[in-house]
């Protein structure tokens, strides 16, 4: 692999998309009340290098851009779950296999039964936001959320064996994984829960419907790859990132890395709106509802860009002039 650089300039993702994002008016007193619940628990789940995120909000402010048509109730309960999944996703980091496997099968044994409990303060998390997507009804969606779970729960532990093994996988074999350890199409499956819409299986499965959905998480898990490697890097965890791969892989260095990355993102962007305009009809009323699905993984996509600028997460107290200049200098390898 080619040496890299002290900085990389980032590809503009924002330019190439076709649709606007909005922040959800219910912003403000939805993570005030998210966030009480969340510390209500004591995040000391959360290794305290890490609960900065947690105390500004983050996970909240990223629930406002992705589902800005959601009502009070609904972007509420999408907050609660993204803060749970932010919280699996910061305890595994931090392990091995076996250990992030225990993890994940905490929330994955609650997904399939909210009665089930261990007595831990992560299990009566996870209940809660269990208990509350199942105030929505919506059964198609719900059964597919519990699979996305399990998928979920398994390559976030299949990351953490690479990770142990200090083994980064091929293209191939990363894009698989990566599209779901990122959490992204799980988030997405709570996307019927915020509409109060249900999807029935054979259109969610019918072969342009899943090309939008594997599109939307793709694009989603590439843009926080390009925006957070900087960080992943510094934390030893770059492993589990697109530019990594691509360094290995195409003996390119962090900037070719970039650009190329940037032209895949353009690439999705071009075959999902290729794939928007050919959908099926099912008739007058379920059009409707599919028109309102794939707008909600349209904001999903250019919500999570908008915020990956807003958010503290990535470029820190840079994160202005890095807007403005593309331009991330990488952080010296240290515990952030």
């Amino acid at each position: 692999m080619a040496s890299t650089p002290n900085h990389y300039i980032l590809p503009d993702l924002i330019s190439l998309l076709p649709f606007e994002g909005s922040l959800n008016p219910h912003y403000e007193q939805a993570a005030e009340a998210s966030s009480v619940w969340l510390h209500s628990y004591g995040i000391g789940v959360v290794p305290e290098h890490k609960r900065a995120f947690f105390q500004q909000k983050g996970s909240e402010l990223l629930c406002a851009y992705a589902y800005p048509y959601a009502g009070y109730d609904e972007l509420r309960t999408t907050m609660d779950f993204i803060n749970l999944l932010y919280v699996v996703d910061e305890l595994s980091d931090d392990q091995g296999g076996e250990d992030a496997w225990k993890t994940g099968r905490v929330l994955l044994n609650i997904f399939h039964d909210p009665n089930w409990d261990d007595g831990s303060r992560f299990a009566q998390m996870s209940k809660e936001v269990r208990n509350r997507l199942l105030r929505v009804d919506v059964p198609a969606c719900d059964r597919r959320l519990v699979k996305l779970c399990e998928d979920y729960v398994n390559a976030i532990s299949l990351e953490a064996e690479l990770r142990e093994r200090n083994e980064v996988p091929d293209m191939e074999a990363f894009i698989a994984l990566r599209r779901e350890n990122s959490g992204v199409p799980f988030c997405i499956g709570a996307v019927g829960c915020a509409l109060r819409l249900d999807l029935p299986d054979k259109i969610f499965e019918h072969p342009l419907m899943r090309r939008l959905h594997h599109a939307a998480a793709d694009m989603v898990a590439l843009s926080n790859d390009i925006y957070s490697y900087s960080r992943e890097q510094a934390l030893g965890l770059s492993g589990n990132n697109i530019l990594t791969v691509l360094m290995n892989s195409e003996h390119c260095d962090l900037q070719t890395a970039a650009d190329r990355a940037g032209l895949r993102f353009k690439q999705l962007m071009e075959g999902f709106q290729a794939d928007k305009a050919c959908l099926p009809s099912w008739g007058p009323d379920m059009d409707t509802v599919v028109g309102k699905f794939v707008m909600a993984l349209e904001t999903w996509v250019v919500g999570n860009c908008k915020w990956s600028f807003e958010t503290h997460r990535y470029f820190g107290i840079e994160r202005d002039e890095v807007k403005r200049t593309r331009v991330v200098k990488l952080y010296p390898r240290r515990e952030m």
